[in-house]
């Protein structure tokens, strides 16, 4: 069955509108979003199906090629991916946003946990501030397993510098999901900290962020 042998009062986007977002499944969401389904599934047999295996945290997850084999097509697959930027771009601004001021540690997961937490490999950033502790940039530094001897002090300060930086925190994941510093995640913290003293640049913390939780490594005193 196609949408449109679907009688029109059933159909999702007129319920939609009708309605209200709200009394939506979500197969019915998703078949709004995907706009189409294929040769052999209509939007929402396609959506339901694919609902099945995962749900939309996970789904968040897949990387285009899977979602491109998923939905048998590539314009579904481009249409989910950009769905998902936009729900952690939004929660970015509404929940954290460019904070007035970065308190703790907890302020520093938050502004980061809708992106890193869905990434499958370690990415290391550096989180820069002004005099009062706001925001005023940040720098992906290094994507892949943390290694002291690969983290050279200049690619942390130069853009530091760059933004008149007064301190930096350090940030990064753990996809495992376990927070503990790794002695590469301490070695690290340790030569940038030493680094940004000779610079007058303070390097107030590092963060690790795992699943649902993180580690100050400043808070719990791994680092002194």
């Amino acid at each position: 069955m196609k949408i449109r042998d679907i009688p029109w009062y059933n159909r999702p986007g007129i319920r939609l509108k009708k309605k209200g977002v709200s009394v939506l499944s979500d197969s019915e969401l998703l078949a709004i979003v995907i706009s189409r389904g294929n040769k052999d599934e209509n939007a929402i047999d396609l959506s339901n199906r694919v609902l099945k295996s995962f749900n939309f945290d996970k789904l968040s997850t897949l990387s285009f090629h899977e979602l491109e084999k998923e939905f048998k097509n590539q314009v579904p697959a481009m249409k989910i991916l950009a769905m998902f930027e936009i729900f952690r771009r939004a929660n970015r601004l509404n929940n954290k946003g460019f904070k007035v001021k970065i308190k703790n540690a907890e302020d520093v997961y938050n502004y980061f946990k809708d992106e890193l937490e869905v990434k499958n490999k370690e990415h290391f950033y550096a989180l820069f501030l002004d005099t009062k502790n706001r925001i005023i940039g940040e720098e992906l530094i290094s994507v892949g397993t943390l290694n002291s001897s690969l983290i050279h002090p200049r690619e942390v300060f130069n853009p530091a510098i760059k933004a008149s930086a007064n301190s930096v925190i350090l940030v990064h994941n753990h996809p495992s999901g376990d927070c503990e510093p790794s002695n590469d995640d301490k070695e690290v913290t340790k030569n940038l900290i030493n680094a940004g003293s000779i610079l007058g640049i303070n390097v107030i913390d590092h963060v690790i962020i795992g699943r649902d939780n993180f580690m100050s490594l400043n808070e719990k005193r791994v680092i002194t």
